[in-house]
């Protein structure tokens, strides 16, 4: 695997496009992760899904009246089951 990525970074060097150049140097920046999930098939990408969705409704929302109001919203933005049926008490 090594020799194919060290032919890839040449690659990318020596076609002299700035795009793939910065393909190549984000690749090298990430490789660990890269390469951990290629033998362990194990992402984060549900936590930052989840991230992404509770960052969405705070923006949204422009604020909120209470915490809790926060919470709630975050919850039912977040879990399909609790829809429609989240209790403030």
């Amino acid at each position: 695997m090594a020799h194919r990525l060290t032919r890839f970074y040449t690659w990318c060097a020596h076609a002299a496009v700035p795009e793939l150049e910065r393909l190549a140097t984000t690749i090298s920046t990430w490789w660990p992760c890269i390469e951990t999930f290629l033998h362990t098939g194990i992402t984060n990408a549900a936590s930052e899904g989840y991230n992404r969705v509770v960052k969405l409704d705070a923006r949204n929302a422009y604020g909120y009246r209470n915490p809790d109001n926060q919470r709630l919203r975050t919850r039912c933005a977040t879990t399909r089951r609790a829809r429609g049926r989240l209790n403030p008490a």
